[in-house]
């Protein structure tokens, strides 16, 4: 990183340090940003598309039984970014069968974020926004994890830089600030979250990612965290009812482009350009979940209407309704999530796979797992 790459409208300070490489330190929010149309008219779509969505989870007859494939769909795309290769279906095998079955090497990984993000979510009740809650998250996200040698739940202590595998501090793309400057930056930051702004919520949403990424706070896991703040915001601020609006799939389809754009920040200023590009995001994905809901919801009717058309019991249909959150399932843990018997929930298990709701997926005789494949194409599908 070289100060040629920076011009005069940065929003930060280059900083030289005695070991002769380069840092950035941002500025502090928020900007001074230029009202255009331009802005104001992404402003508008994304409040309407996400207005939209807020509607539609209100009119959903039971909104919990999708939030939490939502956030795992969320859960493997933001660890996609950083490189891992797992899918929905590997998270949903390693789940349901109680973290035996690692389809891939990385879905432990992709299960600490739903970890993470479920426990940022619960946490809000008790606690704002605000850098005691983000290391809370780290911790959960990056222990035993891999990285999770790297001080999970706290601030690094020393230098970190990102840029193409194999590159120093000399040669990196970006090198946040020290140590120091990364803490008062940090402060300012925590300040931004609690102060009252007149800048539209998804405008301060935007410009809070930013400058999370900017910071860099943690050695390891900080663009997990960084979308995770996004979920969090959005949540805090009352924007939905319901957390079922994600990003990560937006910036993993984008993912050039999305790291232009907070690049372009850091070394020209250009908000519009990010804020453009965030703004899109949030109406767009709003858009999909209000698509990939109206689904789930479509299937969940067909599904009962059928059995109980044929005057099915109250635990099948439990069963059913239950595949919506989690589309694997094996005997034991239906048994402990319905409260029955493991051979009663054999009997509804297998009246479900006959049905053609359910599929064996292990080809095994013991430790079987079941995939509600409907269900999981619309989750994964891609957008």
């Amino acid at each position: 990183m070289q100060p040629s790459e920076f011009s005069k409208e940065k929003p930060g300070r280059l900083l030289r340090t005695p070991q002769g490489y380069w840092a950035y330190v941002p500025g502090a929010l928020p900007p001074t940003l230029k009202l255009t149309w331009e802005l104001a008219s992404a402003v508008s779509e994304a409040d309407r598309a996400l207005a939209e969505l807020a509607g539609t989870s209100r009119t959903l007859p039971n909104p919990r039984l999708f939030i939490a494939p939502f956030i795992r769909r969320e859960a493997v795309l933001s660890s996609r970014i950083e490189g891992t290769q797992a899918s929905l279906s590997d998270l949903f095998f390693f789940e349901a069968s109680g973290a035996r079955e690692e389809r891939s090497p990385d879905v432990g990984d992709v299960a600490k974020y739903v970890s993470a993000l479920e426990y940022g979510l619960g946490r809000l009740k008790d606690l704002p926004v605000s850098l005691a809650l983000i290391r809370e998250m780290h911790e959960r996200l990056m222990r035993g994890a891999r990285g999770g040698h790297l001080t999970p739940g706290e601030f690094r202590r020393s230098q970190n830089w990102i840029g193409p595998s194999g590159c120093t501090l000399m040669d990196a793309t970006f090198v946040p600030p020290p140590a120091a400057e990364m803490h008062e930056a940090l402060g300012e930051f925590e300040k931004f979250l609690h102060a009252r702004s007149r800048l539209p919520a998804l405008v301060q949403i935007g410009l809070a990612h930013y400058q999370f990424e900017a910071i860099h706070p943690f050695l390891d896991g900080n663009g997990r965290i960084g979308r995770l703040l996004i979920t969090l915001l959005l949540a805090s601020e009352k924007l939905l009812p319901h957390p079922l609006l994600y990003l990560s799939a937006y910036f993993e389809r984008n993912r050039a482009e999305y790291y232009r754009r907070l690049l372009g920040v850091s070394r020209r200023g250009h908000w519009q350009e990010w804020m453009d590009f965030f703004l899109t995001g949030v109406a767009g994905e709003s858009r999909d979940a209000i698509d990939r809901a109206g689904r789930l919801l479509d299937l969940w009717r067909k599904y009962r209407q059928e059995f109980q058309a044929a005057r099915s019991s109250a635990l099948l249909l439990r069963l059913l309704e239950d595949l919506f959150s989690y589309p694997a399932v094996t005997v034991p843990g239906a048994a402990k999530r319905l409260g029955v018997t493991q051979r009663s929930a054999q009997l509804n298990i297998d009246k479900l796979v006959r049905a053609g709701v359910l599929r064996e997926a292990t080809g095994r005789r013991r430790n079987r797992i079941f995939v509600a494949d409907a269900v999981i194409r619309i989750i994964e599908r891609a957008s």
